[in-house]
Order: structure tokens, then sequence, then C-alpha cells
């Protein structure tokens, strides 16, 4: 296949991108700074930049996945902060659905990220794609980016929206704060601890993508959660126990919210996602459980 990967160089797409690579698959990837790339030895894999003719990159791509957007963690949430997290991701999309829509031969599949942020701060409540969106900035900008994806359906176009949870690996995400704290032995729950913390391993991640790409059948929104949701104490707990290291430096919500800000809000909002669609369309995570998770990346 070709795959038009836009945020092919981040946490996620580096993976996927290097996954489909040693599939034998060619790769285009859309990056603001392709000149980065140049020592790629690659042969099946391009790299071209947002001002390039996207429409004829459109032409040549079976599958789009989407997974453009400015990291939300390590630094609070401006005015001028919160405008470039929607931009890039509302009107970077908007702009691959108008190459899509301009293309003369358009892909099979487009693959959107978004977020389970969808859904808000829902304490205990299980959480399937049914459920409405929730209030606040994140829920906000996931019901806006997933608004700027759905226009490919009417093209003819089958959509799969990625509303992910935090994925799980070394290098990259929220995990590559945690974990130097807890190497330090200064580990501890954030905020009370009772928060649901959706998680995900990053191998099943990769498995989820192609397995929406293999059956055609699987489209609309996703939750992509491990299929057994644990609280930030329960993690926190798992991740000392694995590094043999304390965790009773539990950090107060007000002292992340006076770092933070409105940042926090991704480390303090509980949200007890469930992968529903995933699991009854036949999917089957390698990584159930938490434990199993941390003891494969660490």
């Amino acid at each position: 296949m070709h795959i038009l990967i836009s945020g092919g160089t981040g946490f996620i797409g580096t993976e996927l991108r290097s996954h489909f690579l040693q599939q034998g698959h060619f790769i285009t990837v859309i990056t603001r700074s392709p000149e980065k790339y140049v020592s790629e030895t690659a042969e099946n894999q391009a790299f071209i930049d947002w001002e390039a003719n996207l429409p004829d990159a459109m032409d040549q791509a079976d599958v789009v996945i989407n997974l453009v957007g400015e990291s939300i963690f390590g630094k609070p949430w401006t005015d001028q902060v919160k405008q470039r997290l929607y931009s890039s991701r509302v009107d970077n999309t908007r702009q691959l659905v108008e190459a899509v829509e301009k293309a003369e031969s358009r892909p099979e599949l487009f693959i959107s990220a978004s977020g389970v942020n969808y859904y808000g701060d829902r304490g205990e409540e299980p959480l399937d794609e049914t459920e409405p969106p929730g209030d606040g900035f994140l829920s906000e900008l996931c019901v806006d980016w997933e608004k700027a994806a759905e226009p490919v359906e009417g093209l003819g176009v089958r959509l799969a929206i990625f509303r992910n949870g935090v994925v799980l690996e070394k290098g990259g995400g929220a995990f590559q704060y945690l974990l130097p704290i807890f190497k330090f032995g200064l580990g501890g729950p954030l905020g009370d601890g009772t928060q649901y913390f959706p998680w995900i391993h990053m191998l099943d991640m990769t498995r989820a993508v192609e397995f929406v790409i293999e059956n055609e059948r699987v489209q609309g929104p996703l939750n992509l959660v491990a299929p057994q949701p644990v609280t930030m104490k329960e993690l926190t707990g798992k991740l000392g126990e694995i590094l043999h290291r304390p965790t009773f430096f539990r950090v107060p919500e007000f002292a992340l919210r006076l770092v933070l800000g409105e940042a926090a809000d991704p480390l303090l909002e509980s949200v007890r996602a469930q992968p529903s669609a995933l699991q009854k369309e036949g999917f089957e995570f390698r990584f159930n459980v938490l434990k199993e998770a941390l003891s494969d990346i660490i």
C-alpha cells in the first residue's frame, strides 16, 4: 500500500512509520521540516512539507493516517498555546480533507486522531463510543477535530476516528515526564488518585491501525484504550512496584494547577473509556493488564 501520514515524525507516527516500512509499504510523511530527514535511507519513503501539492499526494495514497497535532503536555496553556493546539489539529485536518476533495483518485481510508478527552471529566462512568462529549477546552478541541475530518465520508472515503488514550512506550508521550520522577523515588499519585487513567500500549496502538486498515467494515469513532481501566493511584502503584521505588509523594491538585493551570486537566480528569467498538469488531488486545504493559517497556 501507499500510506500518507501527517504527524509521521512524532511519537506515535515514528512507530507506525517504522512498522509499515518494515512490511514493505510505501510511506509519504507530511512534515513542516522535510529537510531534517534527508539522511533517512529507506527507499520506500518520502518526506514532503505542508506547502507541497497535497492533492497529488492523495492521488497516490491508499490510506491516510492523520496524527498531526502539537503535544498537549509539558507547558501551561496560554491563549497562544491554545491557539497552536487548535490550529495544529483542526486547521491541518481541514487542509488534508480539502486535498482529498481535490484529488483525482481518492484514498480508500482516512484515519484521523482524536482523544478520549472528548468525553471530559466523567468520574467512574464507563464510556463507550456512543457517549456525548463533555465540557472544557480539550473536549471542545476534540469535537472540532473530529468534525474537521467528517466531510471525507461525503467524498466516499471510509473514516475511522481514533480517540486515543495515553500511549505507553519508551521515549515519548506523557510517560517521558513521569518515568524520571519515579526513578528518583519521588513518584506518587497526581491529584487524589481516584481519577481513571485511560492507557494503551504502543504495540496495541500499532495493531489497531493495522486492524482498521485490513477490515473494511470498521469505521466511525473508536476508543483506543486498554480494556482494563485503572485509576491514577493504581498506575503509580504498579509503576513503583516495577521500579522498586516508593510512591508516597502525592502531588496535590492545587500544586499541579499552580504550575500548569488548565494544562493539568489531562492528568486530573477521570475518563473511564472502554474500547467497545474495537472489541465488538473482534480486535484482541495484546496488553490487557497494566503491569504487563509497564513491565514490557521499562
